[in-house]
């Protein structure tokens, strides 16, 4: 069945893999970034960016073949993208949704933007954020994060 090009942009469905839908608008490549999904990629990759949405006004989407996402990769997605929904793709079929989940205690995923703190030495310690109303705080050196968060994942 062929669209109008006004009832909206049209990407070829893939078989099996996982769609990422309702990304915040501009956030679609920082999600690519936090996979480790490169231009050599040898997944089909789509990715669609500020497209409209009745729900959010814009909106990104990313489809990757063959692949279905971990907790943890979630969990890192749900960072950038707090209202992003992810669906496994069986057959051509969505067969599972996932809503994503900002966990309340974050570690090993984002650095610490203080160079004093101590998840920054060399020592064996993993960085730690508590997730607050106002962004991540630093369990170890107390700094807080307001904005940018993408830049931080590790």
């Amino acid at each position: 069945m062929k669209r109008k090009p006004e009832e909206g942009l049209l990407i070829s469905p893939i078989r099996n893999g996982t769609v990422i839908d309702h990304i915040d608008p501009g956030e679609g490549l920082s999600v690519l970034r936090i996979l480790g999904v490169t231009g050599r990629t040898t997944e089909a990759l789509s990715v669609a960016t500020n497209v409209e949405s009745r729900q959010m006004g814009r909106k990104d989407i990313v489809k990757i073949e063959n692949r279905e996402l971990k907790k943890e990769e979630v969990d890192r997605i749900s960072l950038v993208a707090p209202n992003a929904s992810i669906n496994i793709i069986r057959e051509f079929r969505v067969e599972k949704k996932i809503g994503v989940e900002i966990p309340p205690l974050i570690t090993g995923v984002i650095r610490c933007p203080n160079p004093g703190c101590i998840s920054n030495a060399n020592e064996p310690i993993r960085s730690s954020f508590r997730c607050q109303s106002r962004g991540y705080r630093c369990r170890y050196c107390e700094t807080l994060i307001t904005r940018d968060i993408a830049t931080y994942i590790i």
